[in-house]
C-alpha cells in the first residue's frame, strides 16, 4: 500500500467520477446595467438544465435552473432582478423627465407663472438635460395643461396632476439615494419660492412630489421650511 493512501481514499475515487453540470440555452438578449462591471453592458438571458455527469460527460437530466442574466463583458451570472435597474442612459432620461414634470406641476400650482418662477424653472429643466428649454415653452405647456384638464391655476394638486407626478417619480425613486430624492423636491421648492412664499397649492403639490419620492411627511415639511429660510 502506498504511503498516505488507504481504504477511505480508494472509496472516494469513484465519487470523483460523478458530478453535475448546467447546460445553458440563450433565451433573449439586450442591454442592462451590470452590477459587476458597474456600467451599461450587453447581456444574454439564459435558461439552464442540470445534468448528472460521468467523467465530465452529461448523461442524465436533473431538472431546470435559472433563468439568469450573463454579462457579455465580464461573463458573470446575475439574477433576472438585475434587469430592474435602469441603464445609465435610461436613468438619465428618467431623471430629466422627473425634473421637467415637477417644474410644470409647481408652475401650474403657482397661479401666475410669474417671470422669476419661469426663469428658475427653465434654468432647472435645462440643468437636468433639456438644453433648449425656454421660459416661453414652459409657459405654453402650463397653459396647455390647464386647458387639457380644465384645471384652474392655483387650485390644489388635483388627481390628474398627482397621477402625472407619480408616473414620473415612482419608477425613479427606488434608484435614488435619499440625497437625490431630496434634491428633486428642493428644485421644485426653489421654483415655488422664486416669486414669493409658498401658496397653499404649491405646498400641496410639493407634498405630492415628496410622497412620490417616498419622503416622509416630516422630512418634506422640514426641507420646505429650510428652503424658505435660505436666501435666494
Amino acid at each position: 500500500m502506498l504511503p498516505g493512501r488507504g481504504r477511505d481514499d480508494r472509496a472516494a475515487r469513484p465519487a470523483r467520477l460523478l458530478g453535475t453540470r448546467v447546460v445553458w440555452t440563450a433565451a433573449g438578449d439586450g442591454e442592462f446595467f451590470c452590477p459587476g462591471c458597474g456600467g451599461d453592458r450587453n447581456y444574454q438571458r439564459l435558461t439552464g438544465r442540470r445534468r448528472f455527469t460521468l467523467l465530465g460527460v452529461p448523461v442524465l437530466p436533473r431538472g431546470e435552473t435559472g433563468p439568469v442574466v450573463e454579462c457579455a463583458a465580464c461573463r458573470r451570472h446575475f439574477g433576472t432582478d438585475a434587469l430592474d435597474h435602469p441603464t445609465t442612459t435610461r436613468f438619465s432620461a428618467m431623471l430629466r423627465d422627473a425634473v421637467h414634470t415637477v417644474a410644470l406641476a409647481v408652475l401650474s400650482a403657482g397661479g401666475t407663472c410669474a417671470r422669476p418662477a419661469l426663469e428658475t424653472a427653465a434654468a432647472t429643466v435645462r440643468a437636468a438635460g433639456f438644453d433648449d428649454c425656454t421660459e416661453e415653452q414652459l409657459s405654453a405647456l402650463v397653459d396647455a395643461l390647464a386647458a387639457d384638464t380644465g384645471r384652474v391655476l392655483s387650485e390644489p394638486c388635483g388627481p390628474g396632476l398627482a397621477i402625472e407626478l407619480h408616473e414620473a417619480l415612482d419608477p425613479l425613486a427606488p434608484h435614488l439615494a435619499p440625497a437625490g430624492r431630496e434634491s428633486i423636491l428642493l428644485q421644485g421648492a426653489r421654483i415655488a419660492l422664486a416669486d414669493g412664499p409658498y401658496t397653499p397649492a404649491e405646498r400641496d403639490t410639493l407634498a405630492t412630489v415628496g410622497a412620490a419620492l417616498t419622503l416622509c411627511t416630516d422630512d418634506v415639511t422640514g426641507l420646505l421650511a429650510a428652503a424658505a429660510r435660505t436666501p435666494s
